[in-house]
């Protein structure tokens, strides 16, 4: 079974090599697609000075568009039997993978989320952005039908087959309501695994804020009744 590696990345120069160089350990066969979407902090430069490598494919984005737009360009390059999306700032751990993927491997799973609410261990960081991951959740599984833990988590692995069903809309963090009810509507068998997750304080990088999450509620409301 290929594994393709999609990684979407924004001004993340002090941590793109280092996660280039986690997921090449990874064992097994794979391929690692890298979308730059129009970083200003030298992570363009970074990707460019990069030797070539046969298993590495790297994309940019004249101007940032968002991780919706940059796994939207990510999945037009994908060759492998399973996908998996890696963020490039080190909150998720590569070293996940095999728990991911062993429900896909063993034929139980179209998808599975890596959830950070089932008990992995986790850096503890802010009350309030928790309560929003749960009531997002919440409000998603009462549109969706599903008992997911952590809609909104960022390790999300799925059967490349399923990619021409999903057509991906949204150009930021609305990605993730949006791929939960698509994958909900085609009636894929979704399972959750326990995850690690070393989230970041905003001083050191972190791009999410209140503003996607109204937006995330939005998008919910969006893709059950208008797409």
């Amino acid at each position: 079974m290929k594994l393709s590696i999609v990684i979407p990345v924004y001004n993340e120069a002090s941590t793109i090599e280092t996660i280039l160089d986690r997921t090449g350990q990874v064992p097994g066969e794979k391929e690692i697609v890298v979308v730059d979407d129009g970083s200003t902090d030298g992570t363009t430069d970074r990707l460019r000075e990069m030797p070539p490598q046969d298993n590495l494919t790297v994309l940019f984005h004249s101007k940032n568009m968002g991780k919706g737009a940059a796994l939207k360009t990510g999945f037009q390059h994908v060759t492998g039997d399973v996908v998996i999306i890696q963020d490039a700032d080190l909150e998720y751990d590569p070293r996940d993978y095999p728990v991911l993927l062993e429900p896909i491997e063993d034929g139980r799973a179209d998808v599975v989320f890596g959830s950070r609410f089932l008990g992995g261990p986790h850096r503890v960081l802010f009350f309030w952005h928790y309560v929003g991951n749960k009531m997002l959740t919440l409000l998603s599984n009462m549109f969706t039908n599903l008992n997911l833990t952590d809609m909104e988590t960022g390790y999300k692995a799925f059967r490349s087959e399923l990619l021409p069903h999903l057509d991906i809309k949204s150009k930021r963090f609305g990605f993730e309501p949006e791929i939960t009810a698509k994958l909900a509507r085609l009636k894929c068998r979704i399972y959750e695994v326990p995850i690690s997750y070393s989230g970041r304080g905003y001083e050191e990088g972190k791009k999410i804020t209140w503003r996607d999450g109204a937006a995330a509620l939005f998008h919910i409301i969006r893709f059950r009744f208008f797409q």
